[in-house]
């Protein structure tokens, strides 16, 4: 696991790459390496988890082909068989030294053979000067560039804060991002908040030459699995599946962990995964203090039944205030999640306890029918409106009242360009397949990687833990996504094919609780007289809100009011999706969130 970065043709000194490694040595504390020619560089932030005393990148195969890889390939040891009887040779076991001669074999297409999550940069000097960016089918691993068109200059790098340390870099804002972020919690989709820097889509193939220019294409999606006739079979193929994909990714030559939320994702993981690792070690993050959801209780009964040595790791509300400006920086964009917090607090834990690597249970939701939303909206009858409901339940605020919440200028733009909420509905009714399919289909190709994944990179690679995600194997994905409704969603229940999976593994509690969300009991600590309250309403002070000129300073006031009479998740989340925004403006745009410099101030692109 690694950080990756680099470009082609955007005159860069050494010096300043090594600034750009500096940004994201946390993804990659054991080395920092790059390699350069004539109008390229490919640089790399190693954290060492395969072969630690191998797989010093940049890989290289003669002097025309280069390679740097953030991820892990699950399947490189049958590579490696594969490519030593076609005649190449390798120094080590790391699995990304096999990269170099997959890709002389293949080309392009060497991301058919590659089973594991990944970004990958090849500079190929073969004929004319050509550089591949490539990710993985659900965008596991985050790859961000930036393109200037009439200068023909490409940058990138794995995290927003690196890219934007190369020299010549703009930081502007883009316009529509407050309210698209509003709309979905994080911007969805190829463009960022910042305005010309984008991020590849999954299962993407970028191509840079000199006299082609940029050019993306989508590899094409696998063929379906068979699926089962009931849910007893499926769920005895799930478990199958699931069990075969967490002993594989259990495997490491650094101590590995799993996260233990209580709920029966993270909780058939562990399950499964301490199968195949007897001495397993397992985490759980609550809050110092008596609070809703606290699921504590939940983890620790399922530790038990797993066997794992399990760690309470617990933090103190009022540390929130110096723990978020961490968050939202590790981000680089608004995330209205306040379960991004617990999620730094919990990798940082993980790390001092002395393990690199930890096994998840996200993706589970999206894949099995589990979320709320997608029953209300499979629940509403066939003439009827579905889609309005889900996309409120989308939201960081409601779309009427994060309206009410514009400076006028601000509303009038959003007016006259369209809201996002009315693209994606057009997008959800207009799929041509049936409304689970389209949910399914939405749910994991564009709110999983945009809002799910790319959180959990940031924040556990912040603290320099790699996350293994069994759900998004693609295996367990591609027979997740081709079981029918009935088999995850009827009657009420979500993620049937799962419970029954998960029959015999867990508790009785874990398996018959109530669903939660596995977030911050937000309206109960955004109160007045609490640290946090009064951290957002410095941070979301009238005169600073005046100088962005994005919001209405009276109605963010109104918004306080009413939480501190009637709190509420719907207040609450609003005052929380604010600030963070506010706390982004204030480190990544100069001007719009500080109080000295001149508003919509940018650092613009420097003369070629």
């Amino acid at each position: 696991m690694c950080r990756i970065f680099g470009h082609f043709d955007a005159q860069v000194t050494r010096h300043e790459l090594r600034t750009v490694a500096a940004v994201q040595r946390h993804g990659g504390p054991d080395a920092q390496t790059f390699a350069d020619g004539a109008g390229w560089a490919l640089g790399n932030n190693r954290l060492a988890v395969m072969d630690p005393s191998g797989g010093s990148q940049p890989y290289r195969l003669g002097e025309h082909i280069t390679v740097v890889f953030n991820g892990e390939i699950y399947n490189h040891a049958e590579l490696r068989a594969r490519l030593t009887a076609l005649g190449h040779r390798f120094e080590d076991t790391c699995d990304g030294s096999v990269l170099p001669a997959l890709y002389a074999e293949y080309g392009a297409d060497f991301t058919e053979h590659l089973d594991g999550m990944y970004s990958v940069a090849v500079v190929d000097l073969r004929g004319e000067a050509k550089l591949l960016l490539v990710t993985d089918e659900l965008g596991m691993k985050p790859l961000y560039y930036h393109w200037d068109d009439r200068t023909r200059r490409l940058r990138f790098a794995s995290e927003l804060p690196a890219l934007l340390a190369f020299p010549g870099m703009r930081a502007g804002v883009w316009e529509p991002g407050l309210d698209e972020y509003l709309s979905t919690k994080t911007p969805f989709g190829e463009q960022t908040m910042f305005e010309g820097i984008r991020v590849l889509p999954p299962a993407t193939t970028l191509t840079v030459t000199r006299s082609g220019g940029l050019r993306t294409s989508r590899r094409r999606t696998r063929p379906r699995a068979v699926v089962a006739a009931d849910t007893g079979e499926a769920g005895e193929r799930v478990r199958e599946l699931l069990r075969t994909e967490t002993h594989r990714l259990i495997r490491a030559d650094v101590p590995v962990s799993v996260i233990t939320s209580g709920g029966l994702d993270s909780s058939l993981v562990s399950a499964l995964a301490a199968e195949a690792a007897p001495d397993l070690h397992s985490f759980n993050i609550a809050y110092a203090g008596d609070w809703p959801h606290d699921e504590r209780h939940f983890a620790r009964e399922a530790a038990r039944r797993s066997g794992t040595r399990h760690h309470q790791v617990e933090i103190d509300p009022a540390d929130f205030p110096s723990l978020l400006p961490e968050v939202v920086w590790h981000l680089g964009q608004p995330n209205a999640d306040p379960i991004t917090l617990s999620t730094y607090a919990l990798f940082g834990a993980v790390r001092d306890a002395g393990f690199r690597v930890a096994l998840t249970g996200d993706a589970a939701d999206e894949l099995f029918g589990g979320y709320d939303r997608i029953r209300a909206a499979l629940d509403v009858p066939p003439d009827g409106d579905w889609v309005s409901g889900y996309l409120d339940s989308l939201a960081a605020v409601p779309r009427g009242l994060r309206e009410s919440l514009y400076a006028p200028a601000y509303r009038d733009f959003v007016r006259s360009r369209g809201s996002v909420a009315d693209r994606i509905a057009h997008a959800l009714v207009s799929s041509g397949t049936s409304r689970m399919e389209s949910l399914t289909a939405f749910e994991t190709g564009s709110r999983l990687p945009a809002y799910h994944l790319r959180r959990v990179d940031h924040l556990s690679m912040a603290a320099s833990v790699e996350v293994r995600l069994p759900f998004c194997q693609p295996s367990v994905v591609r027979y997740a996504t081709a079981l029918p409704r009935e088999l995850k969603v009827r009657g009420g229940r979500g993620k049937l094919a799962l419970y029954a999976a998960a029959e015999g593994l867990l508790p009785a509690s874990v398996l018959g609780r109530p669903k939660q969300p596995f977030t911050l009991p937000i309206a109960a600590m955004l109160v007045p007289g609490s640290a946090l309250h009064a951290f957002a309403r410095d941070m979301l002070a009238p005169a600073r809100l005046r100088r962005a000129g994005l919001l209405d300073p009276v109605a963010v006031d109104r918004l306080f009011a009413d939480q501190a009479t009637r709190p509420s998740d719907r207040s609450a989340l609003a005052i929380w999706s604010l600030l963070v925004h506010e706390l982004w403006l204030e480190q990544f745009v100069p001007g719009m969130g500080s109080a000295d410099a001149p508003a919509r101030a940018t650092t613009e692109e420097s003369a070629a």
